[in-house]
């Protein structure tokens, strides 16, 4: 398989030079000597104008002769080369590339919408030009494909309860999640000649037939792990009052009004709204 081969053509400037003596010389020359045949030179320069080419920086020129490759001009400046090459131009500058949010399954089948934002260029001309039929739309293709191979890979979050504790999941774990894209994107996109710069998930959220579902399940799992929270602290300040009333010998408790202190606490520590005390004028019995 050809690859690329850089070739820099004939000076523009000193061309440009012959072609103005060619065309002015030919046009003075059928004057002064009164013949048609100066006018031959004149000709010649005209043709000689279809060779120049001006090549910008970050754009490049790939060359043909009747359907061979000859190279390609990635030096910018003016040049000038055969006028029968046909000239192809390739932008090597860097690309932006937002893709439509596609509708994809997750890992556990969830259904999400997710999009990504690649950024490009073409490293390869020959690979961009003759290697695949149109090298941007191939870009969007297999972005698109990588996507969905992606989002396969992960859960949309890590639901633990069910017994899917991942270590990687698409919303939290942004720069793994990322790293793994633009691997599978590079190895999609070296076919043609397209070195990836940067990829990143642009959008992420789950699918709207799913997303009012996701979002109280979201809510009560914050829920459930707050209680467990307030309940482990709880516990704790519980234990640390019975310990300090023992210790400094405060008051002598039963188990029986063990008990009861210990679920007046509890309701206290872990209700959602502040308790009303009972002032109890007699004895503990009362």
């Amino acid at each position: 398989m050809k690859t690329e081969k850089i070739i820099k053509p004939a000076n523009g400037y000193l061309m440009l030079f012959v072609f103005f003596i060619l065309f002015f010389g030919g046009i003075i020359l059928s004057i002064k000597n009164k013949h048609v045949l100066p006018l031959v030179l004149t000709f010649i320069s005209v043709a000689m104008s279809f060779g120049f080419m001006l090549v910008n920086p970050n754009t490049s020129k790939v060359i043909l002769l009747f359907g061979k490759y000859i190279g390609t001009i990635k030096s910018n400046g003016l040049y000038w080369a055969n006028p029968f090459y046909t000239k192809k131009k390739i932008s090597l500058r860097a690309s932006n590339f937002d893709s439509e949010r596609l509708k994809v399954n997750d890992k556990l089948g969830n259904p999400v919408m997710i999009s990504t934002i690649l950024v490009w260029r073409v490293t390869d001309t020959y690979k961009a030009a003759f290697d695949v039929d149109n090298y941007e739309n191939f870009v969007r293709v297999q972005t698109d494909a990588a996507v969905r191979k992606l989002a396969s890979m992960y859960p949309y979050d890590n639901f633990a309860d069910e017994g899917h504790d991942e270590d990687i999941t698409l919303r939290s774990s942004v720069n793994e999640v990322s790293e793994t894209l633009e691997k599978e994107l590079e190895e999609r996109l070296s076919i043609a000649g397209i070195e990836v710069l940067e990829a990143r998930i642009g959008y992420l959220a789950y699918a709207q037939e799913i997303a009012s579902a996701m979002l109280k399940r979201q809510q009560a799992t914050a829920i459930i792990a707050a209680r467990h929270k307030i309940v482990q602290g709880a516990v704790d300040m519980v234990e640390m009052a019975l310990e300090e009333l023992n210790k400094k010998e405060i008051v002598e408790l039963d188990e029986e009004r063990k008990a009861a202190m210990v679920s007046n606490l509890l309701i206290i520590l872990c209700g959602d709204k502040e308790a009303s005390p009972v002032v109890n004028a007699g004895t503990l019995n009362h």
